[in-house]
């Protein structure tokens, strides 16, 4: 069992990587992981120390990957945080090679874009999703404000997050797992993960904690490869993934931490 996880890095703290490889590996499967950033930090720090890896190197570290043979054992691709336009060019020419060489190579994009109606990457970046990344997925776990932006649709019940998934598909079959989802009968303070397949919905409801640490769409995605690369359906790797993230937020709560609480507190149990 084998995830190629493209994304971010940090030193402190845990978003992309650094937040998804951990959960993946708790979850006893391998991660090769390839950073497009080495970053200090989250960027809404007051400092930040590091910077957007080069085009040239992360093409190179990707190369290295397909040397290894690491897409024809790999069950799970899962692109993430691109860091430039030129980065997500080159992450598109990968995907496509690996899913033309491992036809069984399930293709999760998640589309960071943006969140709370700011959009934080540049145009190239959502150019190459929209065109190039999307259409090649399997699965796409956009958050609510990103499924929006992507499709051109407003969401506001299930019937516009029904059309917004569509929308995103085109033509192709893809599921689609929205997350941080308020619709109008979504019960209060509560929020939902909403998993779209072939127009039907299935809504995932947890209490809405009043915190909101860095990286949890990292962490959720990550979590959903590695049920799925366990061999486990679709439908069953959101609700799973749903669980340990309320977990770790219950657990981060608690704590009193800035950064998500991944690792359990000593005598404590729980997932992830």
């Amino acid at each position: 069992m084998l995830v190629i996880s493209i994304q971010s890095q940090v030193v402190h703290g845990h978003v992309g990587n650094s937040a998804a490889a951990y959960a993946m590996q708790a979850e006893g499967v391998n991660v090769a992981a390839v950073p497009t950033t080495l970053l200090s930090n989250h960027p809404r720090y007051p400092s930040l120390r590091g910077r957007v890896l080069e085009t040239e190197l992360v093409a190179d570290l990707l190369k290295g990957v397909e040397e290894r043979g690491l897409v024809d054992e790999a069950a799970v691709l899962v692109t993430g945080y691109l860091g430039s336009p030129g980065n997500a060019a080159v992450i598109a020419d990968f995907v496509g090679r690996a899913l033309t060489r491992n036809s069984k190579l399930v293709y999760l994009c998640d589309p960071v874009i943006g969140d709370d109606g700011r959009v934080y990457v540049a145009d190239g970046i959502l150019d190459v999703l929209r065109h190039r990344l999307l259409p090649a997925a399997k699965i796409a776990t956009p958050n609510q404000f990103e499924l929006e932006l992507l499709s051109g649709v407003a969401v506001a019940d299930a019937r516009d997050l029904r059309a917004a998934c569509a929308a995103l598909a085109g033509t192709r079959r893809i599921d689609v797992v929205a997350t941080g989802c308020t619709l109008t009968d979504t019960a209060a303070e509560q929020v939902e993960t909403i998993l779209c397949a072939d127009g039907q919905l299935s809504r995932f409801a947890t209490p809405r904690l009043p915190i909101r640490p860095y990286g949890t769409g990292d962490l959720f995605t990550g979590l959903i490869a590695a049920h799925l690369a366990k061999g486990r359906p679709m439908e069953a790797a959101a609700s799973l993934a749903v669980e340990t993230i309320f977990a770790v937020l219950v657990r981060t709560q608690e704590a009193g931490t800035a950064e998500m609480r991944l690792v359990p507190l000593p005598g404590s149990q729980g997932n992830a």
